[in-house]
């Protein structure tokens, strides 16, 4: 590491985002412009492994660009203030782990690190589709759902650290065919994250014709007018109408962005937004939701932004 440059000036930022099957690397310039991007997978239930292959990510896109870069981390879960591990991973054998010291210990330098759809919301605040907008919720409908709050382009995190959380809050106005919901992993059950992450899609297609398919395979059979699958679509739309509600209920964001592979499907921006003023209480909201500028990339351009340009 001697050999890389390290001056303000010459210093740029990697954002990483530890998923549950890959881990993505990005290398941005001041301007937000990308450097260099890779993924490599995820050492699955291997802690120790994770730590390194994030290090090794790191040193490679260092000593490519011989410059010394400063480091964010996009988490699925959160860094607790008391205990100071991980909390509420699905990635659940980082659960309990240290792992923001760790890695900081590994490339002997502060790693920040953040919830993934923390940096998902930092990320669209700062230069995509919440650009301009005081407060944005972000949502990542992917193998989870997660949510992310940023206030005048920073994480609002909580007392807590779970801040955003709405996934693992229970399906609100939930009817009695939906009543108790599926069980979840973190010990309850019909929480958001069951009903309208991408897994969620295709569980819900799954209980109603006993055949298992991709949320791809489910939407393309949406779209040649199969009723099963226009069924599924329909009743995923409501629960994610409900679920925004409910949050425009508790924050009334400016915009809410939506992230995650679900995210890609158009349908969701004719119908969703119409909807949301069914169950907002006065029965009046015409908050945008939008897709993410960044698409895929943005969590991980997120976390690179962990480091404004003014605290460098």
């Amino acid at each position: 590491m001697s050999a890389l440059t390290g001056s303000t000036a010459d210093t740029f930022r990697i954002g990483v985002d530890l998923g549950g099957t890959k881990i993505e690397f990005v290398a941005l310039e001041n301007d937000g412009s990308e450097l260099h991007r890779h993924r490599v997978p995820t050492p699955r239930g291997d802690y120790a492994g994770t730590v390194n292959a994030i290090r090794d990510g790191v040193l490679q896109i260092e000593g490519q660009l011989q410059r010394r870069a400063t480091v964010g981390v996009g988490i699925p879960g959160t860094i607790s203030r008391i205990t100071h591990g991980v909390k509420n991973a699905n990635s659940t054998w980082m659960n309990g782990k240290p792992f923001d010291k760790d890695l900081s210990a590994a490339l002997g330098r502060e790693v920040r690190c953040a919830n993934d759809a923390n940096c998902l919301a930092v990320s669209e605040a700062t230069d995509g589709a919440g650009a301009g907008y005081r407060v944005v919720f972000a949502v990542i409908l992917g193998t989870g759902c997660g949510g992310g709050i940023s206030f005048e382009g920073q994480i609002h995190n909580g007392r807590n650290g779970v801040a955003g959380e709405w996934g693992h809050t229970t399906l609100p106005w939930m009817k009695p065919e939906e009543y108790p919901g599926p069980a979840c992993y973190c010990g309850y059950r019909g929480c958001i994250e069951t009903w309208i992450s991408g897994t969620g899609l295709e569980a819900d297609y799954l209980r109603e014709t006993k055949t298992e398919l991709s949320g791809k395979e489910i939407v393309a059979r949406c779209e040649a007018g199969e009723w099963e699958a226009q069924a599924c679509l329909e009743r995923y739309e409501d629960r994610l109408t409900r679920s925004l509600a409910q949050m425009i209920n508790i924050l009334d964001p400016d915009i809410i962005v939506l992230g995650g592979g679900v995210s890609q499907v158009p349908r969701l921006y004719r119908n969703v937004p119409s909807r949301l003023k069914e169950y907002v209480f006065g029965r009046e909201a015409d908050t945008p939701v939008v897709v993410a500028k960044h698409g895929d990339a943005s969590g991980v351009r997120g976390a690179a932004w962990l480091w404004p340009l003014e605290k460098r």
